[in-house]
């Protein structure tokens, strides 16, 4: 004798509902993982300016960073692959803290623009000149912010320091167009550089301010 059911069975629409019901907890989750370079972004900047804060260092020093963010997207239009960003982000930070600790008679900044300069010839020589949104207008945008970042470490500490939050805060409208067109770095790059570049400029704008 075949088993008798008790009870109707569960309709379509609702096996749907308890479905979407379910999936709500980890739909949630991956929405609040997205924002990991935000996040990310907002520690490091943290990180960084609590030596503004302590005046351990000025606003001007920070002027590889204004450099650092030229070359990151440079690199990657160099290379052609949007997701070496973040390598060349490391990269960058670790030229940075060995400078910084290590080779101090060598700023940062230099070292850098140096870096730059061979991913230009990199790209160049492997024809990588295409699309003029790439390689072509990120060396003009590595000359740009490669000349704010060196006229801040030659100029009045005060003057340096404006002048590095400005080119971060240039940077920051950079990131979002890169972030809107999806194109030269990843998403993820973008939003963390836009976050850490406004959160810097305005750390040394109130710094600076602050005296």
């Amino acid at each position: 004798m075949a088993p008798t059911r008790e009870g109707p069975l569960p309709s379509a629409q609702a096996q749907g509902n308890e479905a979407t019901h379910q999936g709500q907890p980890a739909g949630s989750l991956w929405k609040s993982l997205q924002w990991w370079p935000t996040l990310v972004a907002g520690g490091f900047a943290a990180f960084v300016a609590l030596d503004l804060f302590t005046g351990a260092e000025s606003g001007s020093e920070l002027a590889p960073i204004v450099a650092a963010s030229g070359l990151v997207y440079l690199a990657a239009a160099a290379l052609q692959k949007p997701a070496t960003a973040w390598l060349v982000f490391f990269i960058s930070v670790i030229i940075i803290t060995v400078a910084k600790i290590w080779l101090t008679e060598l700023h940062a900044t230099w070292i850098l623009l140096a870096v730059a300069a061979a991913f230009a010839m990199y790209g160049l020589l492997r024809g990588a000149t295409r699309p003029t949104g790439g390689l072509p207008l990120q060396a003009v945008a590595m000359i740009t912010f490669g000349a704010a970042a060196a006229i801040a470490l030659l100029v009045d500490e005060a003057v340096g320091a404006y002048l590095v939050a400005a080119g971060l805060f240039a940077h920051a409208a950079w990131d979002v167009y890169h972030h809107r067109t999806n194109r030269v770095v990843v998403r993820s790059m973008a939003e963390f550089c836009f976050v850490l570049d406004t959160l810097l400029a305005l750390a040394i704008v109130y710094a600076t301010l602050r005296g």
